[in-house]
């Protein structure tokens, strides 16, 4: 029996909703759900399609009589099962235009819920599942995956302890090439319903990778931002959603923050990256090459962070982070899992009776998903606007 979930005494029981044949990021969630030997997937729905959902089961190793036809079957007879059988929390990787109402159902069940971003549709479904959440005791979870890294995590509690000095700047972007032609007319799922406005949501590029180079900002930060004036652009003729854009951000403090995120940069594949200013010294992070960490101040040479449990500079966030000795290279599925990791403490917690912070936690929650939707609401209409400023104050994930 698995003794790392502390009091729980057991693996946690995990059920996919999404995930089946040609989907990425459900076999994603189920890979760094396990990496830790924590959780098990015992349950799922892996398509809209009930015939597809079932044929995909095996590549899980989903049993049968827990291969469901449809998220609605899944919930109602999970949550029909004794409390040791049923699962314990849901991974939410469909398309989003279906996050919302599947994970509204989970949480309503109960079950903790593992969302994938951004959260939902809109801002207003954001806002409905947040009072949804707050009227419950689930752990509620968003996979902005990238914040899971140990050298992001460094940074996070260097420049929250003072080291930066004060911040006045940062320059966050998220370069991909995969749509520099329109390949959703070639029938490629992935691309198909990420430029599809009905499916996708108000904001092309912008909603599917600008929302995460804006909440890395905001997470090794912790600035609060005020306005935001945006362009986002269209540059192949015929496509409905932004393909590339650029937003500007006036923080609460004064400071400036830019956001980029292009899928038409020919070579560029998952280039995030973030570079942050402060009156003490500048970092720069890249997710390409995940391991290193660029640290400058002036007059002084260049120092080099690298991912090291062990290292003397590694700060608790940091070496709590890391799995292996460093020299052994960990990136995007590891940093997956410490989210899941960092949400599993907070399921134990809540599994043993204890109350559970929801606001402020290490892993990415519902208030950042509200956060991330109001992002693309205010940049998209900006851009409507020709740049437009527009407040950028999230009241609602602030209360």
């Amino acid at each position: 029996m698995d003794t790392t979930n502390g009091a729980l005494n057991r693996k946690l029981r995990m059920a996919l909703i999404g995930g089946g044949q040609g989907a990425f990021i459900g076999r994603v969630h189920a890979t760094a759900a396990v990496m830790d030997n924590r959780a098990e997937l015992v349950a799922g729905a892996l398509s809209s399609n009930p015939e597809r959902a079932k044929a995909s089961a095996p590549s899980y190793d989903i049993k049968e009589d827990r291969a469901y036809g449809s998220y609605q079957e899944l919930l109602d007879t999970e949550a029909a099962l004794p409390a040791d059988k049923r699962v314990d929390f849901v991974s939410v990787a469909t398309p989003n235009f279906t996050h919302f109402e599947i994970a509204r159902a989970a949480v309503e069940k109960g079950f903790n819920v593992v969302c994938d971003k951004p959260m939902t549709f809109d801002y207003a479904q954001a806002l409905e599942l947040q009072e949804v959440v707050e009227s419950s005791d689930v752990v509620f979870a968003v996979s902005h995956n990238y914040t899971g890294n140990p050298l992001v995590r460094q940074a996070r509690q260097m420049i929250l302890s003072g080291e930066l000095g004060e911040i006045n700047a940062f320059r966050s972007n998220y370069m991909q090439g995969w749509l520099r032609t329109r390949l959703e007319t070639e029938g490629q799922k992935q691309s198909a319903w990420r430029t599809d406005p009905s499916k996708s949501g108000a904001a092309g590029s912008f909603g599917d990778i600008g929302t995460h180079a804006y909440n890395l900002a905001r997470y090794m930060t912790g600035l609060l931002p005020e306005k935001v004036s945006c362009h986002l652009k269209i540059f192949e003729e015929g496509r409905r959603l932004d393909d590339y854009g650029h937003a500007v951000i006036q923080l609460e403090n004064g400071a400036l923050g830019t956001v980029t995120a292009s899928q038409i940069s020919h070579g560029r594949e998952n280039d995030l990256f973030i570079e942050i200013d402060g009156t003490k010294g500048a970092i720069q992070w890249r997710q390409e090459t995940p391991n290193s960490m660029t640290f400058r101040q002036n007059g002084k040479p260049h120092q080099i962070y690298f991912r090291d449990p062990n290292a003397p500079f590694a700060n608790e966030l940091h070496a709590a982070s890391c799995r292996i000795p460093a020299g052994h290279p960990e990136g995007y599925l590891e940093a997956f899992g410490n989210v899941y990791r960092s949400a599993f403490d907070a399921m134990v917690q809540r599994a043993a009776g204890e109350t559970v912070e929801r606001r402020d936690t290490v892993y990415p929650n519902v208030y950042d998903g509200v956060e991330g939707m109001y992002f693309i609401q205010q940049c998209v209409a900006s851009s409507e606007q020709n740049g437009e400023w527009l407040s950028l104050k999230c009241d609602a994930a602030r209360r």
